[in-house]
C-alpha cells in the first residue's frame, strides 16, 4: 500500500542579527537538525521541500515576519502538510499568537512538530504540554523585556548612551567604548538652527532658512544597504531637535533628564533662551478659541454632516469649551436639530488617552522592517514621547464621531517622522482604530463615556462629597439643616439630598478620589437615584464588583 507523501517545510528563526554573517550560523544549524529529523521519518512518507523559510534578526513576539508570512501563505494554498521547527519558541513566543496559528493550520489540514520537544498535539496531554512550553516561552520574553527596560533606565541615570541611532550632531563611538562623539559638520548645523530660532522665534521661518541653507536630516545606512534620512527637515523635526536636551549635555529618560557622559554642542545660555521662546510660542497656538484657550482637536473632528467647530460658552467668570457640529453653529441643522455639542476637555482627554494606549500597546507592530535595530529605535521613541498630550494630539489626522464609537486616523507622515522611519515601513492597519464612545445626559450637562480607561478624578464629584461631610460635621455640632441652607442661599431640599454623599462607603469614596469609579457612576446619578445606606448594598447597586 502506498503511503501518503507528507510535504515538510522547515522554519528557522533567530532574534538578533549577531553571527548571521558567518558561513554556518544558527539558522543553518536549526535547518540541518530539522532536515535530519525529516529524513528519519522517511518511512512515514515525510519529504523535505526545497524552499527554506528563514527569519534572521526578528523577534518571536510578533507574527509579522517576512518568511513566516510566506510559509503561512503556502500553507493556506495547500502546498505544505507539516511544519518542522527546532523548538516551539522558534515559531512563536506568544500564547495568543500560537492559538491563532493553530486555528489557521487546522483549517489547512497542516500540522507541525518540534524536533527537540516531543509531544503529540492530537491528545489532551500533548496540548497541555505544548501550552505549558509556550507559557514559559512567553514568560521568558516578557522577563527579558523587563530586564532590558530596567537596564536602559539604570544606564541613562548614569548618563550613558544606551544605543539606537544617534541624533544629528553626534556619531556613536566604535566598540568597545560606545557612547557619543561630536560630529563637527553636523554640530555646526545644530548650532545654526538654535541661533536661527533664537533670532527669528518662528519655526516656519527657521524651516525656510534651513531649506535655503541646504540642511538635511541625519543620513543613516543599515547593514542591508538600505538608506533613510538625508531629507529636507520638517517643522516637526526642527522642533524636536530644539527641545532635545542631549545637545546641552543631558540624557533624557521618559520625563526625567540626567547629566550625560557626552560633550554638549549647545551652551546653557543659548539653550535657555531658545526654550523660553518655545514656551512663549506654545502659549500662542493657532488652534485657539476666542476665549484664548487651546483646542487640541480643532479641524480634526468630523460627523456625518461635516466638521465640528471649537467654540465656548460663558457662565459667570468661567468659560466652557465645546466642539459643535458646523450645521448647528450656522443654524442649518435638519432632522430636528440633530448634531453634536461635545464638552471639549473630557473629549480631548479621551482621544489623547486612546492614542497613547494604542501606541504603547502596538509599538512593536507599528514599524515593519527587516532590520531589528530600526524597530527597537522606533519603540524607544514611542516610549519617550507618548506621554506628551500635545504630541499625541499632533499625530491625529482625522476623527470620525459616531453614535457608538470614535474612529481615529493617525497621520502617517507625522508618525513616520516622529519614529524616524519611512511611511512605507509603517503598518497601515495600525493607523486607523476605533474606541467605544457614547454620550449620557447629566442634568443639563453631558457625560462622555468611552472604552478608554482614564485616571482623571471628577473634581465636582469630589467637592460635593467633601461639602457633604462638612455639613454632617456641622449638624453633629448642633447646627440645623435650615441654618446651613440659609448660609448656602438654598432651600432645605438640596441640602438633604446632598447629605447622603457623606454616607457613601469608604471604597466608593476612594474610587472617586482616584478617578477609578465605574463610568456610569456620576454625581447626577447618585443625587437622582438614592442608594441604600448599607455599604455592601451601595457598592453592588453602583457597579462595584464583590470583593
Amino acid at each position: 500500500m502506498n503511503r501518503r507523501t507528507i510535504r515538510c517545510a522547515v522554519y528557522t528563526r533567530k532574534s538578533s542579527e549577531e553571527g548571521l554573517d558567518q558561513d554556518f550560523n544558527s539558522l543553518d544549524a536549526q535547518y540541518e537538525a530539522c532536515a535530519a529529523y525529516i529524513a528519519s521519518q522517511k518511512h512515514e512518507g515525510w519529504k523535505l521541500l526545497a524552499q527554506r523559510f528563514d527569519d534572521g534578526g526578528v523577534s518571536g513576539g510578533t507574527l509579522e515576519r517576512q518568511d513566516l508570512q510566506r510559509l503561512l501563505a503556502d500553507v493556506d494554498a495547500g502546498l505544505i502538510d507539516m511544519i518542522v521547527v527546532y523548538k516551539i519558541d522558534r515559531l512563536t513566543r506568544s500564547l495568543s499568537d500560537f492559538s491563532r496559528l493553530v486555528e489557521r493550520l487546522e483549517k489547512a489540514n497542516c500540522s507541525f512538530v518540534s524536533v527537540t520537544q516531543s509531544f503529540n498535539t492530537s491528545t489532551s496531554m500533548g496540548r497541555l504540554t505544548l501550552n505549558v512550553l509556550l507559557s514559559f516561552a512567553q514568560f521568558e520574553r516578557e522577563v527579558t523585556g523587563e530586564r532590558i527596560r530596567d537596564k536602559i533606565a539604570a544606564s541613562k541615570k548614569r548618563g550613558m548612551w544606551v544605543g539606537g541611532w544617534p541624533p544629528l550632531g553626534y556619531d556613536v563611538k566604535a566598540r568597545p567604548e560606545r557612547g557619543l562623539v561630536v560630529n563637527d559638520a553636523e554640530a555646526r548645523v545644530v548650532r545654526t538652527l538654535f541661533n536661527l530660532y533664537s533670532e527669528l522665534g518662528c519655526l516656519s521661518a527657521v524651516q525656510q532658512e534651513a531649506e535655503r541653507f541646504g540642511f538635511r536630516s541625519k543620513h543613516r545606512t543599515f547593514k542591508n544597504g538600505r538608506n533613510i534620512g538625508g531629507n529636507v527637515m520638517s517643522r516637526g523635526q526642527i522642533h524636536f531637535l530644539l527641545t532635545n536636551p542631549i545637545y546641552v549635555g543631558l540624557i533624557r529618560h521618559r520625563k526625567e533628564t540626567h547629566p550625560g557622559q557626552h560633550e554638549p554642542i549647545i551652551d546653557q545660555e543659548l539653550w535657555d533662551r531658545v526654550q523660553t521662546k518655545l514656551q512663549q510660542a506654545s502659549t500662542r497656538p493657532r488652534n485657539i478659541t476666542k476665549s484664548g484657550e487651546t483646542s487640541l482637536l480643532a479641524g480634526k473632528l468630523f460627523d456625518d454632516h461635516g466638521r465640528l467647530t471649537p467654540t465656548h460658552a460663558q457662565k459667570g467668570k468661567r468659560r466652557h469649551r465645546y466642539y459643535v457640529s458646523t450645521h448647528l453653529v450656522k443654524g442649518t441643522a435638519r432632522d430636528n436639530g440633530t448634531g453634536w455639542r461635545l464638552p471639549a476637555v473630557p473629549l480631548e482627554r479621551i482621544v489623547v488617552e486612546a492614542v497613547r494606549q494604542h501606541l504603547e500597546g502596538n509599538m512593536h507592530k507599528l514599524v515593519q522592517s527587516p532590520d531589528i535595530a530600526a524597530i527597537q529605535h522606533a519603540n524607544a521613541r514611542v516610549l519617550e514621547f507618548v506621554q506628551g498630550t500635545e504630541f499625541c494630539a499632533s499625530l491625529i489626522e482625522r476623527i470620525e464621531v459616531k453614535q457608538d464609537a470614535l474612529t481615529i486616523n493617525l497621520a502617517a507622515e507625522v508618525l513616520a517622522n516622529s519614529l524616524e522611519a519611512s511611511i512605507a515601513e509603517l503598518d497601515a492597519s495600525y493607523l486607523i482604530f476605533s474606541v467605544p464612545f457614547s454620550v449620557r445626559r447629566r442634568g443639563v450637562e453631558q457625560k462622555l463615556l468611552s472604552g478608554v480607561a482614564s485616571s482623571q478624578p471628577d473634581q465636582i464629584f469630589i467637592r460635593a462629597i467633601a461639602q457633604a461631610h462638612d455639613w454632617l460635621d456641622q449638624i453633629k455640632a448642633g447646627k440645623s439643616i435650615k441654618a446651613i441652607a440659609r448660609e448656602q442661599g438654598v432651600t432645605d431640599g438640596p441640602i438633604r439630598k446632598r447629605l447622603m454623599l457623606a454616607f457613601l462607603s469608604p471604597r466608593i469614596v476612594e474610587a472617586v478620589l482616584c478617578g477609578e469609579q465605574p463610568t456610569q457612576l456620576t454625581l447626577f446619578q447618585i443625587l437622582e437615584n438614592p442608594v441604600s445606606k448599607c455599604w455592601e448594598q451601595q457598592e453592588k447597586e453602583l457597579g462595584f464588583s464583590v470583593p
